[in-house]
């Protein structure tokens, strides 16, 4: 299946996908883990079905360093014990502020309250807006249809500005 339609051939398309990918930079520059903000981001594309994101994600963790084990345990994260408490904290909070339409009640006050015991307030602003824009990628990704496995890692730093 082909993609729909390719962002950077079109020029607000490449404006827009450029904006996007720097204010990814600056979430990635914040001090929260990085190991933390790829399983976020994996876990987050899993729930999605976006396979474009989930490629490019796992590839950039194994780059990083993260081990297969934890990669392939992502999925089942709570049925595992290879994440700190602080990273199912992460992985609750992304999973419940993805799963918004999924007759979820939003994010609840027990994970909130688990997130701020490990993470301080410039690491919980990066969270959050990590777990926003990952549902943005996702959602833009699924619609035109970007298929996974072609990601290179390091290969859109191109658009950093």
């Amino acid at each position: 299946m082909q993609s729909r339609f390719d962002m950077f051939a079109n020029e607000l398309g490449a404006k827009i996908s450029k904006r996007m990918y720097n204010v990814s930079t600056v979430i990635e520059q914040a001090s929260l883990p990085k190991a933390t903000q790829h399983l976020v981001m994996i876990r987050v594309s899993q729930i999605n079905g976006c396979g474009f994101c989930v490629d490019f994600h796992t590839k950039d963790a194994t780059a990083d360093g993260e081990s297969a084990v934890r990669l392939n345990l992502v999925a089942v994260w709570r049925e595992t014990t290879v994440f700190t408490e602080a990273e199912q904290a992460a992985l609750a909070l992304a999973e419940e502020g993805t799963r918004l339409a999924d007759a979820h009640l939003g994010v609840s006050d027990e994970t909130w309250d688990q997130v701020r015991k490990h993470y301080d307030d410039d690491q919980l602003a990066a969270l959050v807006a990590l777990i926003a824009m990952i549902n943005a990628a996702n959602r833009l990704n699924v619609i035109l249809r970007n298929k996974g496995g072609s990601y290179e890692p390091g290969m859109f730093s191109s658009l950093s500005s």
